[in-house]
């Protein structure tokens, strides 16, 4: 069906502003190729399906909606306590000077840039690939863009067991940036790797990672979204698993005018794990919208997806998540949850939990609840003597166990915990 000339215009607006990179043959055709299909597909519109709960007209603007900085005043950086080897961008832009040295025991690193420009390269068979993937059976146009435009990041290759997390850093310093960051990561073969994000990124964000865990890797993700209030992000992460591998993402999101993150997992070896999760917590202009779609295409695979939003003063969460189970992936377990705590009657929470399933030996259960703090459980707090500010904080840490439960390093899990109790406390002192 042909597109609206309105949104024909849009999209030929947004790619005009932009140039897309140098590099070798088999990057530029991958580029190219990403370009063709965002002009087939658009830029999304309000009336698109997987859209219609949140609107794109700041990611799909020519110009950048400035973001005011945030002052954390003296707050730690996230993850500062832990052994980690880091990787800073400043507005988008690789700074070496800020980065850990690029090297560790059974890892490869190497800035994006470099990669694309080597004709030959393991990141040929993977860049752009995975979000090619994505994009059926719903499109995804922003990854597209991505894929076409991206103009910093880094491909990592992890070939045992790394000791310890690589740290992608993001920092905002220039109100109007508008940041396109693309990472390619390759899990070997019995390898294991933890990555780690944090920090706003940019005053518009567009972040594209592909992972490929091979038979029996690990890979595991735990990011924190930055602070910034007026900041606006859309992230699209997709991972595919092969036999007996294992996949794990936490999201932390506390603030941001408007944040949309994409997953796409697709399990295709048999006894594989993936299991993602999120806890949001948003007061007043915040709009949070997780979109996760996982496919199971093997035998005995387990996913599990744990979405928690904390929203009050207008705030508003969404969640559309699908679990898709092709023909043939018996035994396949798969479970979906996404759960509100409304704070106050202006909040509201969006979703939309689906089931697609085409075998016959499955385990598969999804859900969705919205509501406020539990008035009984309050009251018995309160009749110890705990404050009733504090007794909400008690009772919303215990309605997001749930989620920071899938983080398997306690260090990491420990951080996560003291961000959202800062965050509640902080909320609280108002």
């Amino acid at each position: 069906m042909a597109l609206p000339q309105v949104r024909i215009d849009a999209t030929e607006a947004r790619i005009a502003a932009l140039d897309i990179p140098s590099g070798a043959a088999w990057a530029s055709e991958a580029r190219q190729d990403a370009l063709r299909r965002l002009r087939t597909m658009g830029l999304p519109g309000p009336r698109d399906e997987y859209w219609r709960f949140t609107r794109p007209d700041d990611l799909n603007a020519v110009d950048v909606p400035e973001a005011a900085l945030f002052d954390a005043k003296g707050e730690a950086p996230v993850f500062g306590e832990i052994d980690r080897l880091r990787i800073v961008f400043r507005d988008g832009v690789f700074d070496a000077a800020a980065s850990d040295d690029l090297s560790l025991e059974g890892l490869e690193i190497e800035r994006l840039a470099s990669a694309t420009s080597a004709d030959i390269h393991w990141a040929k068979d993977l860049y752009g690939v995975l979000e090619t993937r994505g994009q059926t059976p719903v499109a995804r146009p922003f990854a597209a863009l991505n894929t076409a435009f991206a103009t910093d990041g880094v491909v990592i290759r992890a070939t045992g067991k790394v000791s310890k997390p690589v740290s992608l850093v993001y920092l905002h310093e220039q109100t109007d940036s508008d940041a396109i960051l693309h990472f390619v990561i390759r899990v070997e073969e019995g390898a294991d790797l933890t990555v780690l994000e944090n920090g706003p990124a940019a005053a518009r964000f567009n972040k594209c990672m592909e992972v490929d865990i091979a038979d029996g890797g690990a890979f595991h993700h735990v990011r924190a979204q930055g602070r910034d209030h007026e900041r606006r992000a859309v992230t699209h992460l997709f991972a595919r698993l092969g036999e007996e591998s294992t996949f794990k993402s936490f999201t932390l999101t506390a603030n941001g005018v408007l944040t949309r993150n994409e997953a796409f997992i697709e399990l295709t070896g048999d006894n594989g794990v993936a299991h993602i999760a999120g806890a949001a917590l948003g007061d007043g202009a915040f709009h949070h919208d997780d979109t996760v779609f996982i496919t199971h295409d093997a035998v005995n695979c387990e996913s599990r997806q744990v979405f928690k939003k904390v929203l009050r003063n207008g705030a508003v969460g969404t969640f559309q998540g699908k679990i898709l189970v092709k023909p043939g992936a018996q035994k396949t377990d798969g479970y979906q949850i996404s759960q509100s705590l409304l704070l106050d009657d202006d909040a509201q929470f969006l979703a939309k939990p689906e089931l697609e399933i085409y075998a016959d030996d499955v385990a598969c259960s999804h859900g969705s609840t919205s509501g406020a703090i539990d008035e009984e459980a309050l009251f018995y707090l309160r009749s110890r003597g705990v404050p009733t500010g504090e007794a909400q904080d008690l009772l919303t840490l215990a309605f997001l166990a749930e989620a920071i439960e899938e983080i398997e390093n306690e260090a990491i899990a420990a951080d996560i915990l003291g961000r959202l109790e800062g965050w509640l406390m902080r909320r609280r002192n108002r």
